[in-house]
C-alpha cells in the first residue's frame, strides 16, 4: 500500500480521490502517521481551510491556471481532512460529504433533474434556489430570516449575505443615493467616536461604515471582498513600484521621507491612468 501511495500517478479521479483518501488516512494512524497530522482536530484545521480557498481566489484574480491546480489540490486535501477526523469520531466519511453534497444539488436543480422547465433567466434560476434554501432551512428549525448566515465567513462577505437576506424581506434601501447617505453619516460618526470616544465605540463606528460599505457595493453589483482584494492588488504593486524607484536612487522606504515616497506614488498613479 504505500508503495502504491507515493508512486501510483496514474488512473482516473475516482483512483486519485482512493489515492489522496489512503494518503490521509495514514497520516493520521496514531502508530504510524505524522504526529503534527495526529494532533490536528476540525478547530486547528479550519483556518487553513479558509487560508486555501483564499489561495484559490487570488490564483484565479492573477489568471494563474498552473497555481490554480496546485491550490485546488490545497482546498481538496482540506476536505478529506475534516472528511477522515469526522470518519475517525463517527461522524461522517467522505463518502457521505459527497452523497450529501450530490443530493443537495439534484434537489436544487429541479429544473434539470426534475420536472420544471429549463427555460427561465438566470434571474429565476436564482431566486428559485434561494426559495429551495430558505424551505431546506425552515426544515433544520432555522426560521429567522438571518440563520445560517456562517459566523465563520469573512467580515465583508457576511455583512453582503446579511443584507441579501434582509433585501428579500422587504429590509433595504430603494436608492443607492440614500446609502451614499448613510456612509457620509457613518463617516461622520467615526470622526466624533474618535474625537470624544473610547476605543470600543470607535471600533463599533468603523464597522458601522464597512457594513454600509458593502451595502453599496451590493447596491452597485460589486462583490466587496473581490474589490478589496483588487485594491490590495493593487496597493502592493504600487508599493513594490515606490521600492524599486528609491532603489534605483540607491535608498530604501525606511531611509526616505513620505513626501518623497507620495511623489512617486502619484507618478505611479498617473501612469496606470494613461
Amino acid at each position: 500500500m504505500a508503495d502504491d501511495i507515493i508512486h501510483d500517478t496514474s488512473g482516473d479521479a475516482a483512483h486519485q480521490i482512493t489515492r489522496l483518501l489512503a494518503i490521509m488516512a495514514q497520516l493520521r494512524d496514531p502508530q504510524t502517521g505524522c504526529p503534527w497530522d495526529i494532533e490536528q482536530t476540525f478547530a486547528s484545521i479550519a483556518p487553513y481551510t479558509i487560508e486555501e480557498a483564499f489561495e484559490v481566489a487570488d490564483a484565479i484574480e492573477r489568471g494563474d491556471m498552473p497555481e490554480l491546480e496546485g491550490e485546488l489540490g490545497d482546498l481538496l486535501l482540506q476536505s478529506v481532512y475534516h472528511a477522515q477526523i469526522g470518519a475517525e469520531a463517527g461522524h461522517f466519511d467522505f463518502a457521505s460529504i459527497a452523497c450529501n453534497i450530490s443530493n443537495k444539488m439534484v434537489a436544487r436543480h429541479p429544473h434539470i433533474w426534475g420536472d420544471q422547465s429549463r427555460d427561465k433567466s438566470a434571474a429565476q434560476q436564482t431566486a428559485d434556489w434561494e426559495a429551495i434554501k430558505a424551505t431546506e432551512r425552515a426544515g433544520k428549525e432555522q426560521s429567522r430570516v438571518l440563520d445560517g448566515v456562517a459566523v465563520g465567513l469573512p467580515g465583508l462577505l457576511r455583512a453582503l449575505k446579511l443584507q441579501n437576506r434582509a433585501a428579500r424581506v422587504g429590509f433595504d434601501w430603494p436608492q443607492v443615493d440614500q446609502v451614499l447617505d448613510k456612509i457620509h453619516e457613518e463617516a461622520a460618526e467615526v470622526v466624533e467616536a474618535r474625537d470624544t470616544l473610547g476605543p470600543e465605540a470607535l471600533e463599533e463606528e468603523i464597522g458601522d461604515l464597512l457594513f454600509n460599505i458593502a451595502n453599496l457595493a451590493r447596491h452597485l453589483g460589486v462583490d466587496p471582498e473581490s474589490a478589496i482584494r483588487r485594491t490590495n492588488a493593487k496597493f502592493i504593486r504600487r508599493f513594490e513600484g515606490i521600492e524599486d524607484a528609491l532603489a534605483e536612487r540607491g535608498t530604501t522606504p525606511a531611509q526616505s521621507s513620505l513626501e518623497e515616497m507620495d511623489a512617486i506614488w502619484n507618478q505611479i498613479r498617473l501612469a496606470d491612468k494613461i
